[in-house]
């Protein structure tokens, strides 16, 4: 067996419940805290009301820019915290997260960021930085990385160092309770494409096939229960699907779709989760046509678990899964804002990013630039 590490916060807590044990965990990292939460701060009062004087808020309206978090650094590091908190969707997580990691920082973002910045490791350890998930999709709260959006560059970079890890991941499906038909769509098809391309990763390991094979047939059955009327057991599977996802991520990589992905949400500003369920079944597709062995034989096995949700042939799965995900109302990557005369800068782009790396084949150019039409 090969040998292999496994990167994990300190302690991760999951089920209904378990937020209300936030406050007095948090509060073991000291007084003083930033408290990071989306657009709307009614969602994040009772925690910020639990945790006392010491803590300011953050609001996160949107995936943050490089912009936003240059403001949000001069904002915080006034403060001086001893912990970042983030409460919210995977915009948020990302911006806590990086905040965590720059505040103790005797640079800027740009000495750390990929690709557009030098990349470099950190300089001095990050603060504590506790994750508390509102959705379902991007498992961010496990990662070790924060994307941040340079729309000057048309590019999504990430600041990535081990050492960014969450020391608490809280895990609460109760959270995600409500949310948006919408929301849920783009963010589930997020969470079942970690699942997916972590299992079928060239560096995938033991450990994350066994949470990545389960999850990939339970995360479709759920979001595809969810687009018919709330439930709280697919919640609560899909919450747990999403944290498998980020598991499997951090120590396997991702794949096509995400190597398009960062690059599509540079360019247009698109939905994370959309871009990504716009793409998924075209590079199912693409990468079937291609691979042989070992990777083929677990693209047939993802196929066949997705078809036993969706109710097709493993063969028209792919197609299946685009036909589902349009009718449900998930928009192509046409409405999200790529245009045609684009398909050749962001095929030149994608082959750089470091998702791409983990995919099970490599893909010619004319593979790519018919995902991008399918899509």
């Amino acid at each position: 067996m090969t040998p292999f590490g496994i990167t994990a916060p300190g302690r991760i807590l999951f089920g209904r419940g378990e937020a209300t044990k936030a406050p007095g965990l948090i509060g073991v990292f000291g007084a003083r805290g930033v408290v990071v939460h989306g657009a709307n701060p009614a969602r994040a009062a009772w925690l910020v009301e639990a945790l006392g004087p010491g803590v300011i808020t953050l609001p996160c309206l949107g995936e943050p820019t490089l912009a936003d978090l240059e403001a949000a650094l001069t904002a915080t590091r006034a403060h001086r915290p001893d912990w970042v908190c983030a409460l919210g969707g995977g915009a948020a997580l990302d911006l806590g997260k990086a905040l965590a990691a720059l505040i103790p920082a005797p640079d800027g973002p740009m000495e750390h960021l990929e690709v557009v910045g030098k990349g470099l490791p950190l300089k001095a350890d990050p603060l504590p930085f506790i994750a508390i998930p509102t959705t379902a999709g991007t498992g961010a709260e496990v990662t070790k990385n924060a994307v941040i959006g340079l729309p000057d560059l048309g590019r999504k970079v990430s600041l990535r160092d081990d050492r960014m890890v969450a020391r608490l991941a809280i895990v609460d499906p109760a959270l995600t309770d409500g949310c948006p038909k919408a929301v849920t769509l783009a963010s589930g098809l997020d969470a079942v494409t970690q699942v997916i391309e972590p299992y079928v990763s060239v560096k995938a390991t033991p450990y994350t096939d066994a949470l990545a094979r389960p999850a990939i047939g339970s995360g479709m059955q759920a979001l595809m229960r969810l687009m018919q009327g709330e439930d709280q057991e697919a919640r609560d599977r899909l919450a747990w699907v999403s944290l498998c996802g980020g598991l499997a991520l951090a120590n396997a990589g991702l794949g096509a779709v995400h190597g398009f992905a960062g690059v599509i949400g540079g360019m247009t500003g698109a939905a994370h989760g959309a871009i990504c369920g716009a793409l998924l079944g075209p590079v199912l597709q693409a990468n079937r046509a291609v691979a042989d062995g070992v990777a083929r034989a677990r693209l047939d096995e993802v196929c066949t678990l997705l078809a036993d949700g969706l109710g097709s042939s493993a063969e028209d799965a792919p197609a299946a899964l685009q036909a589902w995900a349009w009718a449900e109302g998930l928009p192509g990557l046409a409405k999200l804002g790529v245009r045609e005369e684009q398909h050749g800068e962001i095929i030149a782009a994608a082959r750089g990013a470091s998702s791409m790396k983990g995919n099970p084949v490599v893909l010619p150019d004319t593979a790519l630039r018919d995902i991008l039409e399918r899509a």
